[in-house]
């Protein structure tokens, strides 16, 4: 008997020429931001400076980079997170590189880590506002996730000129501790290395943890010598308040004592590899196959202009396996691209902005042209089924943004875009399968929150040197509010020549756009790396790879669903 085989056209077509002047305008611009950013990424990495490494030597200890290069398994490398914490912030106190502790996931023995690490060349490792919340974004990553983590403890403590804003909140220093008993509680491995000073409510990090490392010339204290003294009167020695040796024979609380960070690192790599497993990923994956295409094009493709059109599919077909794509409903809502895909071998559903203008048939018949970056009532209604179909068939899903916001209007209004969009974000709320953001281009408005913004607790949220972030474009918001300063002027008697409105708008929109800026963003953690377009595919694996540890999936309810 004949049978008919079929063969599904899924892979998706290009039409791109790295020849022409606009592809390379743009790939010579982008090149540019990744250059710049590298720049300065090199300069954080060097933390508090040569003086402070030599400091740190002299004292016959590692810097936290050096620590994380011999604990990871060789020419691995590590995933870092938060390079750009605190960026252009405490300038008045000398700045803090990376909030002074170095976080991000690595292998040790084949097996992924949290490595959190302080940095003694920073202010002594002292804890900045945002070092804490740096410290807490790194162990929340570890808590959805699952992923055992190692804390390289090298601190003096609080910033105490800072203490009020690192002391009493939800998301300060005391939420670390918290964290390390709910994980513990959860079953997920910690492992604490005491390299340095562990001073004050410090000290309660490493206890907390399953396994405690102490080197020689070490000190782990509630309250320091001077304090003690200052405190009740009396005069101890740093090594008999809190050292290595007493810690490790007379109080009991450290389980190993080493000589020196190499031994210590060595002793964390012995443990590491006779520890068991527990977790078996539910999410589908297969063997990897290379995209069609290059991912070096994807520098040529995006446009930094928010008015230029580009089309999202030949940036998903450089990052997809096989460039295979399933778009779903493709001819309806195509202001918003959704589809399956594998990324990395991974079943993933991804959610898109598409920024070609496109023509649509509304429901009375009348045509009209839908422009790209929008979000209209029927891609939010799209987009809402896709991501409870995604969370119905276990699938991991991604968000690319480049998003305006959602359309406005009477036309708009009467078409329920409210409803529309308050279903998309109910879907995205409620999703109980991974999600992974990553910001385009703009990401403005409620469409960031439609499209997985932080608040909607993706897994990772990453971003491209060129991200928008921010409630409006600087030019929109520079206008909205320039107008509303001129008439608070006008009715206190004062008009404003029209040389005088634009050097308003002019210094409104350029603080503005300093804070639509990734870096802005990234150093208060809305983003958690800012990343070269080159390595999206490859940065999207690694954060797949580090959803899959968690096997547990809650189950996925909307609740009361606008329809």
């Amino acid at each position: 008997m004949a049978t008919n085989e079929t063969t599904i056209q899924n892979v998706l077509p290009t039409k791109i020429d790295p020849s022409s002047a606009r592809f390379q305008k743009n790939e010579h611009a982008m090149a540019a931001m990744v250059a710049e950013l590298r720049n300065q990424e090199n300069v954080i990495f060097q933390g508090g400076g040569a003086k402070a490494i030599e400091s740190q030597h002299k004292k016959n200890r590692l810097t936290a980079r050096e620590r994380i290069d011999l604990l990871l398994d060789p020419k691995t490398g590590l995933f870092e997170l938060g390079e750009f914490t605190a960026y252009g912030m405490y300038e008045e106190w000398g700045g803090a590189p990376c909030a002074g502790v170095v976080t991000g996931i690595g292998e040790i023995h084949g097996r992924k880590f949290m490595v959190i690490v302080n940095d003694a060349t920073v202010k002594a490792g002292a804890f900045f506002p945002m070092t804490a919340k740096k410290v807490i974004r790194a162990q929340n990553i570890a808590i959805e996730n699952h992923i055992p983590t190692i804390y390289l403890v090298d601190s003096a403590g609080v910033f105490l000129p800072l203490q009020e804003d690192v002391f009493p909140d939800q998301d300060d220093f005391g939420r670390v501790f918290r964290n390390n008993a709910v994980m513990s509680a959860m079953g997920i491995p910690q492992i604490t290395a005491i390299m340095g000073m562990c001073v004050a409510g410090g000290a309660y990090l490493p206890v907390m943890c399953d396994h405690i490392l102490m080197t020689e010339g070490s000190g782990l204290f509630l309250a320091g010598p001077a304090l003690v003294q200052a405190a009740i009167g009396a005069k101890y020695s740093a090594e008999e308040l809190g050292g290595a040796e007493m810690h490790s024979q007379i109080s009991g609380t450290v389980d190993f004592r080493e000589p020196n960070d190499h031994l210590c690192i060595a002793r964390i790599r012995s443990l590491v590899e006779k520890m068991g497993q527990r977790h078996h990923s539910v999410f589908s994956r297969h063997e990897a196959v290379a995209p069609k295409y290059s991912a070096q094009e994807l520098y040529g493709i995006y446009d930094g202009d928010p008015g230029k059109q580009y089309d999202m599919k030949e940036i998903i077909a450089r990052i997809v396996d096989g460039s295979r794509f399933d778009e779903y409903k493709s001819e309806y809502g195509e202001t918003v691209l959704c589809g399956y895909a594998r990324v990395g071998g991974f079943a993933v559903g991804i959610v898109a902005n598409q920024k070609t203008h496109v023509q649509q048939t509304d429901k009375s018949g009348n045509k009209r042209v839908e422009f790209g970056g929008v979000i209209y009532t029927e891609s939010a209604e799209k987009a809402a089924r896709f991501i409870m179909d995604c969370n119905q068939n276990l699938v991991p899903l991604i968000f690319l943004h480049d998003v305006n916001g959602f359309m406005v209007g009477r036309d708009a209004e009467w078409s329920g875009i409210i409803r529309a969009g308050a279903k998309m974000v109910n879907a995205v709320s409620n999703s109980v399968v991974p999600k992974i953001s990553m910001i385009i281009g703009g990401s403005f408005g409620a469409g960031h929150y439609a499209m997985c913004g932080k608040a909607y607790d993706p897994r990772f949220m990453f971003a491209w040197p060129s991200a928008k972030y921010a409630v409006m474009s600087g030019g929109a918001a520079a206008g909205t509010l320039v107008e509303i300063k001129v008439k608070q002027l006008e009715r206190g008697g004062t008009k404003l020549s029209d040389e005088d409105k634009k050097k308003l708008f002019d210094s409104v929109k350029a603080t503005y756009d300093e804070q639509m800026d990734p870096r802005y963003g990234a150093a208060r953690l809305w983003i958690d790396k800012i990343i070269d377009p080159a390595d999206t595919r490859a940065v999207l694996v690694e954060a797949l790879e580090a959803c899959a540890l968690n096997p547990d999936v809650k189950e996925f309810k909307v609740g009361v669903l606008q329809t």
